[in-house]
């Protein structure tokens, strides 16, 4: 994809999602001087239209493109999204989406253009550590902090990155917006849970990107006993209690999912705890530990994290011991490890340790 052209003399990039969050970081970088210009990123299906991205980058004064990522959000991100469901996990497609594409192949198109510094309206902060290394951190307003979805970040762009509204609330952000007199999109939402499913079901979406689901199978208790049957994996995730169809005097969970037998294991809450995890592809934002550390683990976003005990292992693994026993322990979520607002990094959740 040649941007060197139109990218020319351009010191910053800030990836130009049509709404609020990106487009007040946007302005923040235009009024500390010229060389920015806008990227939106056409993912999948949907999305602003081109008028109104015209509109937004004309209120802004700056320049703009559009960016055909299509293919490959479809192969780095929908295609692990589907299969990982399949496998009786429960993906983050933001936390790849992150990694892959925004920070991965949209960084290196912007290397191959000579564009210094990507920007984008993340909530989170890059600030010095003790050792003059850049740490990434929490943003200020904790209610929006994103951190945890840059946690597979490369630790060596970070100094080639900016976050203009990791000091800011969203308040703040909002009432910045209203002052610019930006235009909002007919169809403005201010969050979505998966920007690739504006609406219906993830399993709609999974049919329509598969042609089918998986077969129904057993739902059984922790010693195999069969309770009912199930629908097809990919209409579980671990710590579901609705639509279960199983009565019982006392609430059933999916407490495991176990793809090689097709079965949606059942139990109470008291089964939902895990004394621990074991993660895979550990990326670290710090010098990779050697021996045990402690820090705050949190096993999905909005989770407010538990101190644990983390143990280092080959190849990127780690264990990980919890001061308390956490409940709706995923594999295929994103465990992130913080000591106090420091990202030290983070992996895949693989299995739960009892």
């Amino acid at each position: 994809m040649p941007l060197n052209s139109p990218l020319a003399g351009v010191r910053v990039a800030v990836a130009l999602s049509g709404g609020m969050d990106s487009a007040v970081a946007a302005a923040l970088l235009r009024e500390q001087g010229p060389g920015v210009v806008g990227l939106h990123l056409r993912l999948a299906a949907g999305g602003p239209s081109p008028e109104h991205l015209e509109a937004l980058a004309r209120g802004l004064g700056i320049p703009w493109l559009e960016l055909d990522l299509r293919e490959e959000f479809s192969r780095l991100v929908l295609a692990y999204f589907a299969s990982e469901y399949s496998r009786g996990r429960t993906p983050n497609p933001c936390v790849r989406c992150n990694a892959a594409v925004k920070f991965g192949r949209l960084r290196h198109l912007l290397q191959e253009a000579g564009v210094p510094y990507l920007a984008t309206g993340h909530y989170a902060r890059l600030l010095p550590g003790p050792d003059g290394i850049l740490d990434l951190r929490r943003g200020r307003d904790r209610t929006k902090d994103q951190s945890y979805f840059l946690q597979r970040l490369d630790r060596k762009l970070l100094p080639r990155i900016i976050f203009p509204l990791g000091e800011m609330t969203k308040a703040e952000v909002r009432r910045r917006y209203l002052e610019l007199r930006l235009p909002l999109a007919d169809n403005y939402r201010e969050s979505q849970e998966l920007c690739f499913i504006p609406e219906g079901s993830y399993q709609d979406f999974l049919l329509k990107l598969k042609g089918s689901l998986g077969e129904p199978g057993d739902l059984v208790d922790a010693q195999g006993r069969v309770l009912g049957r199930h629908r097809g994996l990919e209409y579980y995730t671990v710590g579901q209690r609705r639509g279960l169809g199983v009565p019982a005097g006392e609430p059933y969970y999916v407490v495991e999912i176990r793809p090689e037998a097709n079965q949606v294991v059942l139990g109470y809450k008291n089964e939902l705890f895990s004394a621990g995890l074991r993660a895979t592809g550990v990326n670290w934002l710090i010098d990779p530990p050697a021996v045990e550390l402690t820090a705050r683990a949190v096993i999905r976003y909005r989770h407010p994290g538990v101190m644990a005990r983390i143990f280092p292992e080959n190849s990127g693994e780690v264990r990980v011991f919890f001061e308390m026993p956490q409940a709706a322990v995923a594999p295929g979520q994103a465990v992130a490890f913080y000591q106090e607002d420091r990202l030290l990094g983070g992996g895949w959740i693989e299995d739960r340790l009892s």
